[in-house]
């Protein structure tokens, strides 16, 4: 049998409250100041006061660079990576979602390894470890803060960069269901169903393992459990803290097992269109997994029976457009602006994005190009 590794932080902190134990544990480590790269609508909440206040009563002090874009850029991972040099800082303390926690990856892996952040595109490009990384979560879906996954967008090339590297594990994660309570419904919904895109996609991989297995079903079940909840009321703490948890353990699972097309056709749109990641997640997911099932029915059976639904694979992909009705996905790209006329050139840039990709049974440009038209 083939080895395998399994990537994390060494420390993950769940739970309400745990914030706080997150600032002690920097502390304790010894760390003096700390850039916060998280984006302006999270000051406006006051979430980034509140912890360079935690941070300030633990003789930490701080920066905080609010420049992160929906989808961040290279430009974003370039000023934070200037601030981080001008203040001397020693930690990088990301907050918010994937956007915040994949800019900051890029900051810290710059900051040591030196050159740009095109210079990592691709599958462990780097020397040496990141800067440390801390990184708080605010959204229940990307899992961005316990992977080794860094996604920039090159606004040059008009495309997102999948930056896979060991370098960019954060040394601590923090998901405090606290710091998801003000999340809108349309920001749950799109977060959630980017989770559930993954625990699918780890699922249906070529290099899936009985670890990342249990992580992706028990995912797949609570989210099919709690996304409705927590999208219907946002104070819902038991459905805000299962989603951590489901989030987490989707995570986990492609973390190792690795994604497929829903994220290298996904990366497209974002990079193209500047559109919302997990939103191009929920239109794309049934789709590839019709086009999955041709090879990997007997992995969607059980898929489907996660989601609570009758073991065969058609019953999966129905469970999935079910659910991203329930908690109102757009029901295809049309409505996200997508023009048909570009997905030639969408096709050609996702099979390069694939190529770092596990999905369970290879396609031809035209086959994507024909996943896209049906999702339209």
């Amino acid at each position: 049998m083939a080895t395998s590794a399994f990537f994390i932080p060494s420390v993950n902190l769940m739970g309400a409250g745990c914030l706080q134990q997150a600032v002690d544990s920097m502390q304790a480590q010894g760390f003096k100041r700390a850039l916060i790269v998280t984006d302006a609508g999270l000051v406006k909440t006051g979430l980034a006061d509140k912890v360079a206040a935690l941070l300030a009563a633990a003789d930490i002090q701080s920066v905080v660079f609010d420049g992160v874009h929906p989808n961040p850029t290279s430009a974003n991972v370039n000023a934070g990576l200037a601030l981080l040099q001008e203040k001397q800082c020693d930690v990088v303390i990301s907050l918010g979602g994937g956007s915040p926690h994949d800019c900051a990856k890029g900051i810290a892996l710059v900051a040591v390894n030196g050159g740009k952040i095109q210079d990592y595109e691709g599958v462990d490009k780097s020397a040496k470890p990141q800067l440390p990384l801390v990184a708080i979560n605010t959204t229940a879906g990307t899992a961005s803060e316990m992977t080794r996954f860094c996604i920039i967008t090159d606004e040059a090339r008009h495309i997102k960069m999948a930056i896979v590297d060991k370098h960019t594990t954060p040394i601590l994660s923090v998901n405090d269901p606290e710091t998801m309570a003000g999340m809108p419904p349309s920001l749950t919904a799109a977060t959630g169903m980017d989770a559930l895109t993954h625990a699918i996609e780890a699922y249906v991989s070529t290099i899936a393992t009985p670890i990342t297995d249990a992580c992706a079903l028990k995912a797949i079940s609570l989210i099919v459990a709690y996304l409705p909840r927590a999208v219907e009321n946002g104070q819902d703490m038991e459905a805000r803290e299962q989603m951590a948890y489901a989030q987490f353990l989707a995570g986990m699972a492609f973390n190792n097992a690795s994604l497929g097309y829903v994220h290298a056709m996904a990366h497209q749109l974002g990079g193209f269109y500047d559109l919302p990641h997990g939103v191009c997640n929920a239109v794309l997911l049934p789709h590839v997994q019709v086009f999955n099932s041709k090879v990997a029915a007997a992995r969607l059976a059980d898929v489907a029976v996660a989601l609570g639904a009758k073991a065969e694979a058609a019953e999966a992909i129905a469970a999935i457009r079910q659910l991203a009705a329930r908690v109102g996905i757009p029901a295809g790209l049309t409505q996200l602006g997508v023009k048909e006329g570009d997905i030639p050139v969408l096709a050609t840039n996702a099979l390069k994005d694939a190529c770092g990709f596990t999905n369970p049974v290879q396609a031809t440009h035209e086959e994507i190009c024909a996943i896209y038209r049906a999702a339209m």
